[in-house]
């Protein structure tokens, strides 16, 4: 089982959308004023939708040297301070939300199996819940998926760091959605991600 640590700025029922499965075990890490959690025990960093990226850059070392140990990390949110090695987040909201769909890269690992596309490309009807801006994405990283404009939207980062990243624009990966659903496109995605780190991370039994 993974262990993860989940990053939290104290939002509310953020431990609604993470709950600890048969994938992975939560150890939740409030960020307070001396934020400086110790990462070596966890298999996986999660930096959930709403994140506090200032936090996140006074530890951008322990970040690094956690991915450079072959780790991962997640990051669903708008990384605006530069602590994500390899890539960095920029916002735009240039464009009309009325034009933005998604189309899926190469996909090596199969992360977006059984992903249906339609549901990103649309919320309640409404097209562009992503577009508030991109990820300029690093030199030989995956583009899981790319906006309209060819922008990267979702990113899997193996070539930057040993370890792995996987990235969002801002759209919220959990195990659980804000609508308390657990059969959506964003947490196929999440949970595809998980069980590809688990196959490597635990050792087959049998």
């Amino acid at each position: 089982m993974l262990q993860a640590l989940l990053i939290s700025n104290g939002l509310q029922g953020l431990e609604k959308y993470y709950v600890s499965n048969e994938l992975v075990h939560y150890t939740t890490c409030f960020v307070t004023g001396d934020f400086n959690p110790d990462l070596t025990p966890y298999d996986l960093l999660v930096v959930p939708n709403g994140s506090d990226h200032v936090a996140m850059l006074k530890i951008k070392d322990q970040v690094s040297a956690f991915l450079d140990a072959g780790k991962a990390l997640v990051c669903c949110d708008g990384f605006f301070t530069a602590w994500v090695p390899g890539n960095q987040w920029l916002m735009d909201n240039s464009r009309r939300t009325l034009d933005v769909r998604y189309t899926p890269g190469p996909d090596a690992h199969g992360l977006l199996e059984n992903l249906p596309l339609d549901e990103l490309n649309f919320s309640h009807g409404m097209s562009g819940w992503w577009s508030c801006g991109y990820i300029q994405a690093a030199p030989g990283a995956e583009v899981l998926l790319a906006d309209t404009w060819q922008r990267p939207i979702v990113v899997l980062d193996e070539v930057s760091t040993p370890g792995r990243m996987l990235l969002t624009a801002s759209g919220p990966l959990a195990d659980v959605t804000y609508a308390g659903k657990s059969e959506t496109a964003s947490v196929t995605l999440y949970r595809n991600f998980l069980r590809l780190l688990s196959s490597e991370t635990v050792p087959a039994h049998g």
